[in-house]
């Protein structure tokens, strides 16, 4: 990864590359305090009911409320293109689904939350004015999204035939990872993505997401991306830290 991108860049973001994460939270002001303080975030009004998280005024994810409390408590990573609908139908032929078709989020670009064929669920992101992250890689934001599956093989397929360039292109940009479930979680663990975000300390990361009402879901593990740990916020949202 190349370590001097601590903003994105000015362009669009490549289809297929991880352009953006929100979390859908019971309750928004609570989710404020903890990352507030766990990674120094701001926050400022976004769409609707959703808040914009900022580090040093630049946009980082966004946290919304869950209008359904059926839903789940959950970070997702969405992915950019530029037709979140012909995605849609590409992600359906390879054998994935559409669970909630292409909508337009005011003029800040059109969305769609998509699954694989094993079930982890993503979004699609087609900027309007929104392009997705204004920093990304630097401490306290966004640096790597893991893919836990019980097939590798078919998800390198599946994403490969989707996102090839982002993936395997000769400029691609490497943040995105597949793994057995069965590395970190246990074997009944569904299929899901794991947002991560970078950290400059791990264990003062960890103490504060205990000091703040979360909890360490895996300790420290090493990977070939760096040294990792998979924590819940204080609500119960999964997302990992990343030290490298």
């Amino acid at each position: 990864m190349a370590e001097n991108r601590a903003s994105a860049n000015e362009e669009a973001y490549r289809e297929g590359v991880p352009c953006w994460v929100d979390a859908q939270l019971p309750d928004v002001e609570a989710g404020k305090r903890f990352y507030g303080e766990l990674f120094g975030w701001t926050f400022e009004k976004a769409y609707g009911s959703s808040v914009w998280a900022l580090l040093d005024g630049e946009r980082v994810a966004s946290l919304a409320p869950k209008t359904d409390g059926r839903m789940p408590t959950v970070w997702t990573v969405s992915f950019a293109t530029t037709d979140a609908g012909g995605l849609g139908r590409r992600i359906t032929a390879a054998g994935g689904q559409v669970v909630m078709a292409p909508f337009p989020v005011g003029d800040l670009g059109t969305a769609a939350l998509a699954a694989d064929p094993e079930g982890a669920v993503f979004g699609l992101w087609q900027p309007g004015t929104h392009p997705g992250f204004g920093r990304r890689y630097a401490p306290g934001t966004f640096v790597w999204a893991e893919l836990y599956t019980r097939d590798t093989a078919a998800a390198n397929t599946f994403y490969g035939g989707l996102f090839h360039d982002a993936l395997f292109g000769a400029d691609a940009e490497p943040d995105f990872g597949r793994a057995h479930v069965t590395e970190v979680f246990p074997a009944e663990m569904p299929p899901h993505f794991l947002v991560h975000f970078r950290v400059t300390d791990l264990d003062d990361a960890l103490g504060a997401v205990q000091r703040l009402g979360g909890r360490v879901q895996a300790p420290p593990f090493e990977t070939s991306y760096g040294r990792v740990a998979v924590v819940t916020d204080n609500q119960g949202a999964s997302f990992a830290l990343l030290h490298r």
